[in-house]
């Protein structure tokens, strides 16, 4: 989405494809900071917080003009997006029985294909109704509120709880089965 909008810029080819490296390589450190910063206030609250980021950078999207606000918009969004992606796979680990893990993210799998795929489709269908990547772009807000929103009622404790007990279970069973 971000390289149709460049475009729409009116970005060269060669500026796309370094935007792109910017996201990656900026992502890389900014993995491990979040990862740090999840120590301190916890995944959940860095997730939040990194969708917070992302609503501010799609909200800025709308505004920029040039080359160089592309640019600086691409480094926050390295910034955010190593994390986040990071602290979401690591909080959902926590939430699933070790024996399930295989199932568990074979649906966060999906999910996150289905997302891949929602998110293009309704910025290509706003482009398509309104002839603007500008529109477009804020259309993405709704899909960080809507993360936010469900994130915050995800118990995350109950879920960590729960996983244990379903461990528990299973060595249980196991330790009957090999002592009869």
């Amino acid at each position: 989405m971000a390289s149709a909008y460049g475009t729409e810029l009116g970005l060269s080819q060669g500026a796309l494809i370094g935007s792109l490296l910017i996201v990656q390589f900026v992502g890389i450190p900014f993995a491990f900071l979040f990862g740090i910063l999840a120590g301190k206030i916890g995944a959940k609250r860095g997730i939040l917080l990194a969708l917070g980021v992302y609503v501010v950078i799609s909200v800025a999207a709308y505004y920029m003009k040039t080359a160089l606000h592309y640019f600086l918009l691409c480094m926050a969004v390295g910034m955010v997006m190593g994390g986040a992606q990071a602290l979401s796979r690591s909080l959902f680990s926590t939430m699933i029985p070790r024996h399930k893990s295989s199932e568990f993210f074979g649906f966060f799998g999906v999910f996150d294909k289905f997302a891949g795929i929602l998110g293009p489709a309704l910025f290509g269908a706003v482009i398509a109704a309104t002839g603007s990547g500008r529109k477009a772009i804020v259309t993405l807000v709704v899909f960080f509120v809507l993360g936010a929103v469900m994130l915050v009622f995800v118990d995350v404790e109950e879920g960590q709880r729960a996983a244990r007990e379903a461990e528990a279970a299973l060595t249980d069973a196991s330790a009957s089965r090999s002592s009869a």
